[in-house]
């Protein structure tokens, strides 16, 4: 990077949660109702997985939460400390200070509002081959109130942003802070980005995803994704992506000055480029072999990641996407959303 950039620039709000990380055979996703690839919340029967990862398998801790990881990403290729500010909520306890050290040694300003009263947040990640399966607690998570953001400081740190990110997850914990947010970058005419991040956030959080959405100049989502987003509002079921990608971007929208992009990412197939009045861009995605892939956890947060490094120094869509498709790839090659070495997207 050969600009310095003003610290703080990006600001988000998320769920930090502790990767609990093992490689399990499909009988442990059966026993416990779940199916390769599914990213859900834990009901009390899902209350055991958790030590039994821990007691019964090789588990690895990683630090994780869908934006915290894509600010990780971000600030490795950035590789210049406190460019993105993170907020979210954490307990009183180790897996806390886990966290807030993983956070601060990959340059993530984390500004954590502690619950006294319940545990650090975690997320049980289920390896079976390339696929994984993931299971959230969020716990603590679930306890972060916008009175954190009224805080002078951390008000401060939103108001003084320029680039603005927030997961479909956190629409489950706090949609105020979230419409906050989202106000904040319409007034001062700032790019607000989010996630759609899973199937049950458009099944079952939908009302609040479209409170948000006339804010969004961004939105972001895999092929699973926009279909359960597409059949919540009662598209056609066998609706083609672009087309789903298309109806996204003309989603009622405050800023008219800006009209909404969408980019949906489609595995090891083209991430596709959706904006207003323009053709569908496609930018392919070099495919790894077999033995390559390691991990996909964690491949989307560290596409969007790889895209907001570009985005916030200014870089155009095209070198953006680019960079999120070279951060999904680097991540496959490793263990849970992690990355070795330096970075070596070259933006031409």
């Amino acid at each position: 990077m050969t600009t310095k950039l003003q610290e703080g620039i990006l600001v988000g709000c998320g769920n930090p949660l502790l990767d609990i990380s093992a490689p399990v055979p499909m009988e442990f996703l059966q026993r416990y109702g779940m199916k390769e690839d599914d990213a859900i919340l834990a009901e009390d029967r899902h209350m055991p997985i958790y030590h039994e990862l821990v007691d019964g398998y090789q588990a690895e801790y990683l630090a994780g939460g869908s934006v915290q990881n894509s600010f990780r990403i971000a600030q490795w290729i950035l590789g210049q400390p406190n460019v993105a500010v993170f907020f979210g909520c954490v307990g009183k306890d180790r897996y806390a200070d886990i966290l807030r050290q993983k956070a601060r040694e990959a340059g993530v300003n984390a500004h954590y509002q502690i619950s006294e009263e319940t545990p650090t947040g975690t997320c049980a990640v289920l390896i079976t081959g390339t696929h994984r399966s993931l299971c959230a607690n969020l716990a603590a998570a679930n306890r972060f109130t916008i009175d954190h953001l009224e805080q002078p400081v951390n008000k401060s740190l939103i108001e003084n942003a320029l680039y603005y990110y927030i997961s479909g997850f956190f629409l489950t914990v706090n949609p105020p802070s979230i419409m906050r947010v989202a106000a904040t970058a319409h007034a001062k005419q700032r790019p607000f980005l989010m996630n759609l991040s899973a199937p049950f956030i458009s099944q079952l959080f939908m009302q609040p995803l479209l409170d948000v959405m006339p804010y969004v100049d961004i939105i972001f989502g895999n092929e699973a994704e926009a279909k359960a987003f597409a059949t919540a509002q009662g598209w056609a079921a066998d609706e083609d992506l672009r087309e789903i990608g298309r109806r996204l971007v003309a989603l009622d929208k405050l800023n008219s000055a800006r009209p909404r992009i969408a980019i949906l990412t489609q595995g090891c197939d083209p991430v596709l480029l959706i904006q207003h009045d323009a053709p569908v861009q496609e930018f392919p995605v070099t495919r790894l072999a077999v033995h390559e892939i390691v991990d996909t956890n964690g491949a989307g947060d560290a596409f969007v990641g790889g895209f907001l490094s570009q985005f916030v120094q200014g870089k155009s869509l095209d070198v953006c996407i680019r960079c999120g498709n070279y951060a999904a790839g680097h991540i496959i090659k490793n263990p849970g959303c992690t990355y070795s070495g330096d970075p070596h997207f070259v933006d031409q």
